[in-house]
């Protein structure tokens, strides 16, 4: 139980007891206690003045004497400041979260609860590399499916990947046209690139045919319809359609391609999946469900033979859902796969992380799949986020303007192998581990950057302000990690060693009973100092933080609560020494207080898909 709801228990009982009658923790509000008062949390009594027909004062008073009547040893005293009960904690209750939990890798992370859920990210076209836009959507999506899994669910990574249509085909015949039997191998070229590459050039030799024939007089949207170019790749898709085995030999070809350009990105990035669809293979579905939903009368169908919804009573508009051709849209392919994920796993929810200029996808599929009485459609969930651009402004794939995600890590572990070198730390390393170094420090300033901001807003990436070791960044927080690594390997240097998960000297077990910290008000004889206190304050906050950064789906509370442990421990450490403490004992709780930080700092980290070093 963490200490916010044990004083809300406490609260609710001691007023219970003072005005005979039920309380409820929506009753009172608790805060940690602002610094420039004394106390630890605060009881906001402002709400229980009607009710209670007195003043806040006259409450707190009386529930401050309660409070401490009931549970001395929680409780050691409390001061009223214009309607706020501050209250303070006993420290025993500090040094106990810390004895306790100090040497555990998994505090703050829940019992396995039963529930299923699917996590869809990435979603890539086969016809281009992988961009700065996926590597938010693939962060996001992972980091999601391990604060999930750190709350207890059962999650499956999955992705769709969107291997057909007009826009593959641009790629396919621009590779027929220009590329001379060229291959990834040949050019010594990432597949994904090199399959890229063609898409632009399509683009570029497009435009020039719609140049020429507004030059011969033929308006814009004819010619843009009428470019050769064009009319070629329309052709190759209706090929694509007919199943031509040239076509879909050189379809499956360059996907292929695309594919191991991929892997090597995923695998570089740290992003992986349980599950991948493809839309080939998926753009079928949902006809069935088409002709299911006119039998119920949910959908209707127009004089051409095309089937739609109307949607207009809820809100939204009318939608397509079957072309007058029999074909399927988007739509009705994630309506049945949408089905699909739900008969194979039996999932509890189906989060989706699309990007937010898909809100209005999202929601149609949503209300057709409830309208369609689908057994999982209350538990889709849309993780809308927002786009990221570079300070140098928006990107278009078709004009080649986007930044590549494989050149975005590359610049970035540079980058880190620039800084690094400039504080000129490193002269012991060898080349492999100052290459691992680079590698943890450039995407963790990466990925650190993306997810420290709330999925919903739109961001700009900065390069060179995400490698900064001294601000909200993922360097700092590797830093402050790498560091107490530092200290606890020079403090201890022989003197010191972890027994059974506690620390106690080698050859002095006088400061520690039974390998434990003496209790606070009995051996210890001294009060925690604020710093200490304050680090581990935090520190209790973090089972609470993983679990608001679930009920959110976002990963940036995580990075937050993070920073700011990094940052408290920092002052705390620039105060109070480790290796000179004051007493024998002393020594003990501050290596019990920086491996707990140490730990803490690790797992959430993980939990945003970074890695941490030993030393840097």
């Amino acid at each position: 139980m963490s200490i916010v709801s044990s004083i809300q228990k406490n609260v609710i009982a001691a007023l219970s007891a003072l005005h005979n009658q039920p309380f409820s923790e929506k009753d009172f509000q608790i805060n940690l206690t602002k610094p420039e008062f004394e106390g630890d949390y605060t009881v906001v009594l402002f709400s229980l003045v009607k009710s209670l027909r007195q003043s806040p004062d006259a409450i707190g008073n009386q529930l401050g004497q309660e409070l401490i009547k009931l549970n001395p040893g929680f409780f050691t005293g409390y001061n009223i400041i214009k309607g706020f009960l501050n209250l303070s904690i006993d420290d025993s209750y500090w040094i106990n979260l810390l004895r306790e939990n100090h040497a555990d890798i998994c505090y703050g992370k829940k019992e396995m609860n039963g529930k299923k859920v699917m996590v869809e990210y990435s979603s890539p076209n086969t016809n281009k590399p992988l961009h700065l836009g996926h590597l938010r959507n693939n962060f996001l999506g992972w980091s999601v499916s391990e604060i999930l899994k750190a709350n207890g669910y059962q999650v499956i990574k999955s992705a769709i990947v969107n291997d057909r249509g007009i826009h593959i085909c641009k790629s396919m015949i621009a590779w027929q046209l220009f590329a001379n039997g060229a291959t990834p191998e040949s050019t010594n070229t990432k597949g994904d690139h090199f399959v890229g590459d063609y898409y632009v050039q399509f683009n570029d030799q497009y435009k020039l045919q719609v140049e020429k024939l507004i030059k011969e007089g033929v308006d814009k949207e004819t010619a843009e319809k009428t470019a050769p170019i064009m009319k070629a790749t329309q052709q190759m898709l209706l090929d694509w359609e007919e199943g031509k085995p040239a076509v879909m030999e050189l379809w499956k070809t360059m996907n292929q391609w695309v594919y191991a350009g991929f892997d090597i990105t995923y695998k570089r990035i740290g992003s992986n999946f349980d599950i991948v669809y493809y839309e080939s293979n998926t753009y079928m579905l949902g006809k069935n469900i088409v002709q299911q939903g006119l039998d119920k009368k949910i959908f209707y169908q127009k004089e051409d033979g095309s089937i739609w919804i109307d949607l207009t009573a809820d809100g939204l508009d009318e939608k397509i859902v079957q072309r007058k051709d029999g074909t399927s849209v988007y739509i009705t392919q994630d309506i049945g796969l949408a089905l699909q994920k739900y008969e194979e796993y039996k999932i509890d929810q189906s989060i989706y992380v699309i990007g937010n200029e898909q809100n209005y996808h999202m929601k149609v599929l949503q209300l057709i799949c409830k309208k369609l009485g689908m057994p999982n459609a209350d538990n889709i969930f849309h993780l809308s986020y927002g786009m990221v651009e570079l300070t140098s402004g928006k990107m278009k794939s078709r004009e080649g303007t986007v930044v590549d995600a494989d050149d975005l890590v590359d610049e970035m572990v540079a980058t880190a192998q620039q800084h690094t070198e400039e504080l000129g730390k490193v002269k012991d390393f060898t080349e492999a581990e100052l290459k691992d170094l680079y590698d943890i420090l450039g995407l963790g300033a990466m990925k650190f950057y993306l997810l420290r901001v709330d999925p919903k807003k739109t961001m700009v990436f900065n390069p060179q302000e995400s490698i900064d070791f001294h601000g909200f960044t993922g360097p700092f927080v590797q830093y402050t990690y790498a560091r107490i690594q530092s200290i606890l390997r020079k403090v201890v240097n022989g003197e010191w060693s972890m027994v059974n998960g506690q620390w106690s000297m080698v050859n002095d077990e006088s400061s520690v009973v039974n390998g434990e910290l003496p209790m606070v008000n009995e051996e210890l004889g001294e009060a925690l100092l604020k710093l200490e206190k304050e680090v581990l304050v935090i520190l209790e906050q973090y089972p609470a933080a993983i679990e608001q950064a679930c009920i959110e789906h976002n990963p940036s509370v995580i990075a937050s609560y993070i920073f700011n442990l990094a940052k408290t421990f920092n002052s705390f450490y620039t105060e109070h020494s480790i290796a000179n403490a004051e007493t024998a004992t002393k020594k003990q709780l501050r290596l019990q207080l920086a491996t707990m930080t140490a730990n803490v700092i690790k797992s959430g980290m993980q939990l945003l898909g970074i890695r941490v070093p030993e030393r840097m």
